[in-house]
């Protein structure tokens, strides 16, 4: 039992050892990063901006519209099923064009 005793007592220290040094390990992360944001002037707002605006993607038109349940699609991608659908009921596509 003594060994038991032993190997969970080196569990503790070795837990203990851990969050030290993670603590430590943080603290030195934060004040790098601190000291990098003041040599290149940087704020928290710089930090959480996201892509620029330009690389946002944008909605684009509808192009076709089904006159029954008003959906729509842009043309891009796969056509719809109801569109399909229509298609191969002898609809013509230019017939759902907006």
């Amino acid at each position: 039992m003594s060994a038991l005793k032993d190997l969970l007592a080196q569990r503790a220290a070795l837990d203990q050892q851990i969050s030290h040094t993670k603590d430590r390990e943080r603290a030195e992360a934060v004040a790098k990063v601190k000291s990098l944001m003041s040599d290149y002037g940087l704020t928290v707002a710089d930090l959480s901006s996201r892509t620029p605006k330009a690389a946002k993607t944008s909605k684009v038109a509808a192009k076709y519209r089904n006159q029954a349940t008003n959906e729509t699609w842009s043309g891009r991608g796969l056509q719809p099923k109801w569109l399909k659908a229509a298609i191969a009921s002898g609809a013509k596509i230019e017939d759902f064009h907006v």
